[in-house]
């Protein structure tokens, strides 16, 4: 039996999971609408039963914070969302209303789960834009777009979700992942946030 078979224990399990423990804590006497110290301690068990029977898969890899392209992602991601809603508003109140929608897809860069998570969840609340599938295996992204114009403005919208990976990479991707942003959409990553099978 190798090392790598060996489980970790609870005290290493808590220790990595209290965020989640405090976060589960903190819904439960939201819930109950008052603070008690009943309400506390039941949190408490109960986060720790939660956290014990469901334990959730060991994220692969790590992530880095940082800040300048933390900034620079979340400018870019409010711009989008008041730009985005204006235009879907005053799409939808003109007369001739929406013309044409699309379904496009996107290959990614990126084989990192949590990369992946934050990329989709950051275009689908741009309003306009929603992402209907991700086959994470081929790393592409199905979205549909509202409204575009010809054949050009769907190469922009495609252009404009690559730009919005390039932001979350390099706002919380490790070094390797930064440094896969050079490879072209659909060339292998090698040991840039592989996944354990």
């Amino acid at each position: 039996m190798t090392g790598d078979a060996v489980t970790p224990g609870f005290g290493h399990r808590l220790r990595h999971q209290l965020p989640l423990l405090v976060w589960l804590v903190l819904v439960w006497n939201l819930l109950w609408g008052t603070w008690s110290w009943a309400n506390l301690l039941g949190g408490i068990a109960l986060a720790l039963a939660v956290t014990w029977l469901l334990p959730l898969p060991p994220v692969v890899g790590g992530t880095r914070v940082r800040p300048v392209a933390l900034l620079v992602f979340l400018g870019h991601f409010l711009v989008d969302l008041v730009s985005s809603g204006a235009l879907v508003a005053w799409q939808t109140i003109r007369p001739r209303g929406i013309d044409r929608s699309a379904i496009i897809r996107v290959q990614m860069r990126t084989d990192s789960d949590l990369l992946l998570t934050i990329l989709s969840e950051s275009v689908t609340l741009v309003p306009g834009s929603m992402v209907l599938d991700l086959d994470r295996e081929r790393r592409i992204l199905a979205l549909h777009i509202l409204h575009v114009r010809d054949e050009d403005d769907v190469e922009r919208q495609r252009a404009s979700v690559l730009a919005e990976e390039e932001r979350v990479v390099r706002a919380f991707g490790t070094a390797d992942e930064v440094a896969a942003l050079g490879l072209a959409p659909g060339e292998p990553v090698r040991g840039a946030g592989q996944r354990t099978p």
